[in-house]
C-alpha cells in the first residue's frame, strides 16, 4: 500500500504532520509504539522514520475504516 499523489495532497500533508509529531514527541514516552519509533529513528533516521510512522497510521485509519469498528489500541 503506497500513499497516492493523484489526489488530493490534504490527508498526506496531515498524515506527514501527525508522524512527525510521533517522532519528535517519541523519546520521552515510553510505550510499545514509542519504542518501536526510537529504534526506528536511531537505525534508519528521522525522515525515514517519519515516512515509515505515516505508512502505519494510514493502515491503521484503513483498517479501521474496513472494518467499521472503534479503534482499539493494542495492550
Amino acid at each position: 500500500m503506497r500513499i497516492s499523489k493523484l489526489r488530493s495532497p490534504h490527508p498526506r500533508t496531515l498524515l506527514a504532520h501527525g508522524a512527525r509529531a510521533v517522532v519528535r514527541t517519541a523519546p520521552s514516552k515510553n510505550d510499545q509504539m514509542n519504542a518501536w519509533v526510537n529504534d526506528l529513528r536511531g537505525r534508519r533516521g528521522y525522515n525515514r522514520a517519519t515516512v515509515a510512522v505515516s505508512y502505519k497510521i494510514a493502515r491503521t485509519i484503513w483498517a479501521v475504516f474496513r472494518s467499521g469498528e472503534p479503534y482499539r489500541a493494542a495492550t
